[in-house]
């Protein structure tokens, strides 16, 4: 397991459009492992391939304990509306409200090849709302309402 260089907001990866995972490998798997690893360390609840390099449609998400490894994850379903703060590895100290669905279904690969479906609401469904725009070259702070630095106090 490694610890990985996430990306700066800034940097022309976070702008490009990942490729599928054709397989899914002992590569990808360390892969997977080392980005948890890496969103562990900077105290995150999700982090997507591109943040650290890889333009591959992988994401890792840790909610309430529980880790959720997608590989090709697309959202087939949105419900609702949530307007809620987000912040990001690749902008540190930056805070937006952000709208996005309450509600979502995503389909997935797992690291052992089984397509599945998660249906996912509150912060898990914002989590991967959030991981799945990285793998499609779009930042938080493109889409915020408002950006701050700094958390704000509720």
């Amino acid at each position: 397991m490694a610890i990985l260089e996430v990306k700066k907001a800034g940097d022309p990866v976070l702008k490009k459009v990942c490729e599928d995972v054709k397989k899914i490998d002992k590569r990808v798997k360390k892969l997977l492992d080392d980005m948890a690893d890496t969103m562990y360390k900077n105290e995150g609840v999700g982090i997507a391939a591109p943040q650290v390099g890889v333009l591959i449609r992988a994401v890792v998400v840790d909610v309430d304990k529980k880790r959720y490894d997608l590989i090709n994850p697309v959202i087939i379903h949105r419900e609702g509306s949530a307007v809620e703060s987000e912040g990001c590895l690749s902008c540190p100290d930056l805070f937006g409200e952000v709208e996005r669905a309450e509600k979502i279904r995503v389909r997935y690969t797992t690291r052992y090849n089984k397509v599945k479906e998660l249906d996912a609401e509150g912060l898990l469904a914002r989590c991967i709302q959030h991981e799945v725009d990285h793998l499609e070259g779009r930042l938080f702070i493109d889409i915020a309402k408002n950006i701050t630095k700094g958390r704000k106090e509720k």
